[in-house]
């Protein structure tokens, strides 16, 4: 059975920084492409940023460049979410994706297989 475990949410405030981690278990996790989504409420599920395991592909969505860092620890299994100078429009319940194999689209969440259950992410002004 395939599980994602997020870890790492909180109430911070404007300007601090959060690492998300997603353990990853039942699957070979180099064979997969990880996506951090996140919704806030009222809105619709968006995308942050994805990391392609096997083929080294990193993306970000343009709202996260430069303030958020997507990684992975392939001997823990383990995919991080580093967010930086955190800003109250980050609030939202950050979940973690796998895909199997190729992303033809890091942002379609449609093409993950398994998500986990999500962490509260929640940034005070």
């Amino acid at each position: 059975e395939v599980q994602l475990v997020e870890s790492g949410g909180g109430l911070v405030q404007t300007g601090e920084s959060l690492r998300l981690s997603c353990a990853a278990s039942g699957l070979t996790f180099d064979d997969y492409a990880y996506g951090w989504f996140r919704q806030a409420p009222g809105k619709e599920r968006e995308a942050v940023a994805c990391i392609s395991v096997g083929v080294g592909s990193i993306y970000y969505a343009d709202s996260v460049k430069g303030r958020f860092t997507i990684s992975s620890d392939n001997a823990k299994n383990t995919v991080f979410l580093q967010m930086n100078r955190l800003e109250p429009e980050d609030t939202a319940v950050y979940y973690c994706a796998a895909a199997e194999g190729g992303i033809n689209y890091y942002a379609n969440s449609h093409e993950y297989e398994y998500w986990g259950q999500g962490t509260q992410v929640t940034v005070s002004s």
